[in-house]
């Protein structure tokens, strides 16, 4: 991607603060096109000289950037490990004949309402220099990160996630941080959302597992044999030019280090790589680990996460004994351990994890309240899983892993 330089502060103010099924469980997902009408803005619209933002959040703030200093850069790799970046790793990519220049950040993944959002944890002065023009000049949208609010993804899947009150929880777990919108704005390609490091120990991810590169005037591509043999196998090198162009690298073996109690634990580092139509192909040692098809009460055999197993027998057998058994149709089960992107997005679901499964389809769409039996609900809520009926986008065929349980 190339930063576009020279547009106009009353562009910037409309562009970046606009704020804030069937078998396949992916073909459900609403696609992420534009509303034909705008949403309220979290925040009002800056002047072009944008007075101090209030710190939203002092306990999770840092230092102002101050205006911008220095020139931009445009955002040409992006790497990712499943650990902080080697001091001395860094200085042997800086030193690589293309790289122009480089920033490190935190990269993390949080599934929220089925959808597996990257958080990059930044520093607010540094990261500014890699975004396009209009969003790197525009000081309240970096005031406001200093300050402990996020800036995120405009689009209507990511604006659907915030409460009335532009307040977005990264997790499933009771105990996620929540934290405010304080800009919805382009983001660099593959990052969802931008939050301040101060954020990190909260949704428990890395402050320094990730590198931005820029390789200005080179060719990004030409750069990608010397860099990949230098990081190594284990670590995602993606071609952010090409990933603005088709949403993903499909050359890169990606990365994804979920965050969170339970999702985070259970998961681990998951790897894998684009195929066609949508489908994703996981790294196989995980899929080995993890991965197993068993038999469970009212629904038979099933393929799932082994560390759903328990706390999804123990659901489906007190449906049964509370006599419920028939309100669950297995000819409409429509899946669990699913590795495809949601349909029309390079966006993971919790299905590519094997920690969601769909039950009752034909009653029970996208945006309806459906038809599900309520007991039915109230039983696997207890057993731990959270149930796609309570969204703001309903999916209540839709039930996940959110809780890990002790199972007697």
């Amino acid at each position: 991607m190339r930063v576009r330089r020279g547009a106009g502060v009353a562009a910037t103010a409309a562009l970046a603060l606009l704020v804030v099924a069937c078998s396949d469980p992916a073909a459900r997902e609403e696609p992420d096109a534009s509303p034909t009408s705008e949403p309220t803005s979290p925040v009002s619209e800056p002047t072009e000289k944008s007075s101090t933002v209030p710190v939203a959040d002092p306990a999770h703030a840092v230092d102002p950037p101050g205006e911008r200093d220095g020139r931009l850069w445009s955002a040409d790799i992006l790497v990712q490990w499943d650990q902080p970046i080697d001091d001395e790793l860094l200085k042997r990519i800086e030193r690589l004949r293309g790289v122009a220049h480089t920033e490190r950040i935190g990269l993390g993944q949080v599934s929220l309402e089925n959808r597996v959002l990257t958080v990059a944890a930044v520093d607010p002065g540094g990261f500014r220099h890699f975004t396009q023009a209009d969003v790197a000049d525009l000081q309240e949208i970096w005031d406001r990160v200093a300050g402990g609010e996020m800036a995120v993804a405009d689009s209507r899947a990511v604006r659907r996630l915030a409460d009335p009150n532009g307040m977005i929880r990264l997790g499933t777990d009771d105990d996620a941080p929540t934290l405010h919108v304080g800009a919805y704005t382009p983001q660099i390609p593959t990052i969802d959302m931008v939050v301040n490091t101060a954020w990190a120990a909260d949704i428990e991810m890395a402050t320094d597992n990730g590198l931005l590169i820029s390789t200005d005037g080179t060719t990004p591509a030409t750069i990608r044999g010397p860099l990949e043999r230098l990081v190594g196998k284990d670590a995602s090198v993606q071609m952010l030019d090409v990933a603005s162009r088709l949403g993903l690298d499909p050359d890169a073996k990606l990365t994804a280090i979920p965050t969170g109690g339970t999702l985070g634990d259970l998961v681990g580092t998951f790897r894998y790589t684009v195929l066609g139509g949508g489908r994703i192909a996981p790294d196989p040692a995980w899929v080995r680990a993890n991965i197993r098809t068993e038999a469970v009460p009212v629904l038979g055999s099933v393929t799932c996460h082994k560390d759903l197993f328990p706390q999804l027998r123990a659901a489906l057998l007190e449906v049964e004994q509370r006599g419920l058994a028939g309100a669950i149709d297995p000819r409409q089960y429509a899946g669990c351990y699913y590795p495809r992107f949601i349909a029309n997005t390079t966006t993971l679901s919790n299905h590519s994890f094997g920690l969601a499964l769909d039950l009752n389809t034909a009653g029970n769409q996208r945006g309806t309240v459906g038809e599900i039996d309520r007991d039915v609900v109230a039983i696997f809520k207890a057993w731990g899983f959270a149930w796609g009926g309570d969204w703001r986008w309903t999916d209540p065929m839709h039930f996940e892993l959110s809780e890990v349980k002790a199972v007697g």
